[in-house]
């Protein structure tokens, strides 16, 4: 019985080994059309309850806006500052200034969108935080008073 009980445990062992080991799959990834409804969320919800009361719900992950690789990122029009972002260390840094893994300036690219045209699409690299390794990502931004939201899937 015992031999019995030990060969599941190892046959379990192994499944389950593999499959937390496995790479991730294209299933893991939101898609561009999930990224701009969280964004469309995220516009609603600042107009609703305000840039502070956002701040809070952005940052906190059972909040509704995270899901898989995606999440809201918030900045200050005036200076670029992050007022919410997925990496608690990114909050309080400016956008502006912020370059990609190849080097382009997609912060300012934004910034200037949001700023110009009150939305719009940004393109660039940066790392997925599910894989932690740089991919295309596609950023949807939304100029809602004084912030810039931005909701982006990796390609």
């Amino acid at each position: 019985m015992k031999s019995i009980v030990r060969a599941v445990f190892v046959v379990l062992t192994v499944v389950f080994g593999i499959g937390l080991a496995a790479p991730a799959q294209a299933g893991d990834f939101a898609s561009p059309a999930e990224a701009k409804a969280l964004l469309d969320k995220a516009v609603v919800y600042v107009k609703a309850n305000g840039a502070e009361k956002a701040a809070v719900a952005f940052m906190d992950p059972k909040a509704g806006f995270r899901d898989r690789d995606l999440y809201v990122s918030m900045s200050r029009m005036a200076d670029g500052v992050r007022l919410a972002h997925v990496n608690p260390k990114a909050v309080g840094k400016s956008l502006y200034g912020s370059t990609d893994v190849d080097g382009k300036p997609y912060g300012d690219e934004m910034m200037e969108m949001a700023s110009s045209k009150g939305s719009g699409i940004v393109t660039y690299r940066f790392p997925n935080p599910v894989t932690k390794q740089p991919m295309e990502k596609i950023s949807y931004i939304e100029r809602v008073g004084d912030v810039v939201l931005l909701v982006g899937a990796y390609k």
